[in-house]
């Protein structure tokens, strides 16, 4: 059995008190609720509707219309039914469908029959689970995707409506209001929340009658994003995709704001101006996000699409302390490290365990890289990839350095959070000209394995200056204050991008690493033994695909010190 840390079973308690405040207080508060929703008046109509910037395709515009729903990666017959009414057995596709964000394809194609399918789907949602509870479509994140996409897509669904319809489409919207605004005052957490508040700050932008709550919604975003959005433009997650996902939402409100002539909230354009230089930061040549904390296939066209609203078109960050990524740039080679420490229980539901792990590419093209997050719908899966083992860096013993709820209560009130884990972890930068040969020099130390194993992992990287050269070491050491380091056996992790073809060299002492455009590096690790094993690319845009992994293998009392360079042949 698991030894609990006190550090795990203080976050677990904290997390329990936390969930019984929040009973309580839906409990106390459900008379005066239930008072003021009964005053409160709902919407009466829609005076603007926001531009959804996400890329659109007509084409699945007649999917929709033969009944066919593909998302989350399956496709769902509805054979001339509902599709509200399907079990379709993937709680992804679910939440894509009844979030509506396929609303755009609709849009986009133009036609009447679209017009009347859209008007169609949302009537029959309203009736088949608008008054339900405890299903997909009224989790918080859910029903605020589906308010946004309403409100977005309106011109669509009520150009041309009868009153009939039109009424309990509004009348839908004001439950979703209120459901959302009672989430919110029980103390919703993560980004959910975040979400949850800028679909409310939409919904009193654009709706009318909604006027006296304006106010009050934009107080609550802008407190809300100075909670979750960093000085450095990450998102407390420190997962990337949430980045887009808010960008895709974020750039729409700002210019709500000013259709309706108000102004916009400072913080809100603060954030927009922090995170597009962020994104750039944690992008590859091959315009895909590094795998970390979360992160899975990049959409490449989401991407540009919110690149290009960067009127700066600034430079990546190079060091981004508060979320605890490292960029290391130089020629046509790209380093990205996480040298962070895992984000606060509860922002890490898709948080990994893969401090002081990086990735590395070439021009377009991958070398280095994390296994990266499969689809919800494939736990197992999904949970292995969280683990220290699914990341370029040290595993020791065969454990994670961060450690994730399991089960009793702390699966009860922590389910999949991350309850103990490195703290800030100590990272030093330099790339001056005093740099040895010009090199960008990054040395970062992390303490998760102190408790169990009373070992600090330490990774120094060196990138030269023409990007042919990095030189890494990683050493694991006794802290200044602790018991003596354990034995125990280590192995240390290079997962290649599938493209990637190694094989080895120098009998034995060097693997050799092709890339599909010809060039090719060699990889030497100190005339250590080198093995090649099997491993797993989630991130591939048609699904996971097998690919390989460089394994170097040590112990702490005979090997506490490997060193390791990468080499770009001539």
């Amino acid at each position: 059995m698991t030894t609990v840390t006190v550090a795990e079973q203080v976050t677990i308690s904290r997390l329990a008190l936390a969930l019984a405040v929040r009973s309580t207080r839906r409990t106390l508060a459900w008379p005066w609720r239930f008072v003021a929703d009964f005053s409160t008046r709902g919407p009466r109509s829609l005076a603007i509707a926001p531009q959804d910037i996400r890329t659109s395709d007509p084409t699945v515009a007649d999917d929709i219309y033969a009944g066919h729903f593909h998302f989350a990666g399956k496709v769902v017959d509805s054979h001339g039914i509902s599709p509200f009414a399907i079990a379709s057995g993937s709680p992804e596709w679910e939440a894509s469908l009844v979030g509506f964000a396929w609303l755009r394809h609709l849009r986009a194609a133009e036609s009447e029959l679209a017009r009347a399918n859209a008007r169609a789907l949302i009537d029959e949602w309203i009736g088949l689970q608008g008054n339900k509870a405890n299903i997909i479509a009224w989790q918080p994140m859910v029903a605020a995707r589906r308010l946004m996409a309403w409100i977005s897509h309106s011109p669509l669904v009520l150009e041309g409506a009868d009153a009939a319809f039109y009424r309990r489409m509004m009348k839908s919207i004001g439950k979703h209001v209120l459901f959302l605004k009672r989430a919110v005052a029980d103390g919703l957490q993560g980004e959910a929340r975040l979400f949850a508040v800028l679909a409310l700050t939409q919904a009193g932008l654009c709706a009318v009658g909604l006027e006296s709550s304006r106010r009050k919604f934009e107080k609550l975003l802008v407190t809300t994003l100075q909670q979750q959005i960093l000085p450095d433009g990450g998102h407390v997650s420190r997962n990337p995709q949430i980045l887009i996902d808010l960008l895709l939402d974020l750039l729409p409100l700002r210019q709500a704001f000013a259709a309706r002539g108000l102004p916009i909230p400072q913080e809100l354009i603060s954030c927009v101006d922090r995170i597009l230089p962020m994104l750039r930061m944690l992008r590859h040549g091959d315009s895909s996000l590094a795998l970390f904390n979360g992160m899975a296939v990049t959409a490449p066209d989401t991407l540009a699409t919110v690149l290009a609203y960067d009127d700066a078109r600034a430079q990546p960050i190079l060091n981004a302390h508060y979320s605890g990524y490292q960029r290391m740039e130089a020629g046509r080679t790209v380093v990205i490290c996480d040298a962070g420490a895992p984000p606060p229980p509860e922002f890490s539901a898709r948080a990994h365990a893969g401090t002081l792990a990086f990735e590395l590419s070439f021009e377009s093209q991958r070398i280095f890289v994390n296994c990266g997050a499969p689809p919800q719908s494939r736990g197992a899966l999904r949970e292995a990839a969280r683990l220290t083992a699914a990341h370029s860096t040290l595993v020791l013993a065969d454990t994670s350095s961060s450690r994730f709820a399991g089960d009793g209560l702390a699966g009860k009130v922590a389910e999949g959070l991350i309850v103990a884990g490195p703290a800030p972890v100590e990272t030093r930068r330099q790339e001056s000209n005093n740099a040895t040969d010009g090199a960008i020099v990054i040395e970062a130390t992390h303490d998760g394995y102190v408790p169990a194993f009373g070992a600090l992992h330490r990774r120094s990287l060196s990138l030269s200056a023409d990007g042919r050269r990095l030189e890494g070491v990683d050493t694991l050491l006794k802290p200044p204050k602790g018991k003596v380091m354990a034995r125990a056996d280590y192995a240390i992790r290079f997962h290649l991008h599938p493209l990637v073809r190694a094989g080895t060299v120098e009998n034995g002492q060097g693997l050799l690493l092709a890339l599909p455009t010809g060039e090719a590096w060699i990889f030497h690790a100190s005339g250590l033994p080198l093995s090649l094993e099997e491993s797993i690319f989630l991130a591939a845009a048609d699904g996971p695909r097998t690919t390989m992994q460089i394994v170097i293998r040590g112990n702490t009392a005979t090997q506490p010190q490997v060193s390791w360079v990468l080499d770009r042949t001539a």
